[in-house]
């Protein structure tokens, strides 16, 4: 009877410490082990700006907020994702005046980050080798997919 209770553990844990996808809402946090790639997106929701307050939404205007912690080099990288921002530059307005073409898109609504082990410094955003977990700090759902 030990022996299948000891058994049982030692598959929880070993299943616990694989790579883990789904959804994680504010303040969860999923947890990758040497991982190949590692994808980070950010739910569709739609940007409910409204003129009268100045673009301010409730949900964020659909933008994802996550913070990557890698065992690897013990560093933090924060991940902003914003779909529905728009960095394109304003010269659309002059209709053309300035001579200036159209420039910038809209903001990235997903991320994959790839393994690099053989990159030569450790600080690296690829280095994701051994445990990675990635935090939701935003107000909108996140999914993360270890491959």
């Amino acid at each position: 009877m030990k022996k299948v209770t000891l058994l049982t553990v030692v598959l929880s844990v070993a299943f616990t410490a694989t790579a883990f996808a789904g959804n994680i809402n504010t303040g969860q946090t999923a947890t990758c082990n040497d991982a190949k790639a590692i994808t980070i997106e950010v739910a569709k929701i739609a940007n409910k700006a409204n003129p009268n307050d100045f673009g301010h939404t409730m949900n964020d205007r659909g933008t994802g907020n996550v913070v990557v912690w890698k065992s690897a080099n013990a560093t933090t990288v924060p991940i902003t994702l914003g779909p529905n921002d728009d960095n394109r530059s304003l010269n659309v307005e002059d209709h053309g005046k300035t001579g200036i073409p159209v420039m910038g898109s809209m903001g990235r609504s997903k991320v994959v980050l790839t393994s690099q082990p053989a990159f030569s410094r450790g600080d690296s955003i690829g280095d994701i080798s051994g445990t990675v977990t990635v935090t939701n700090t935003g107000t909108n759902p996140v999914t993360v997919s270890c491959n």
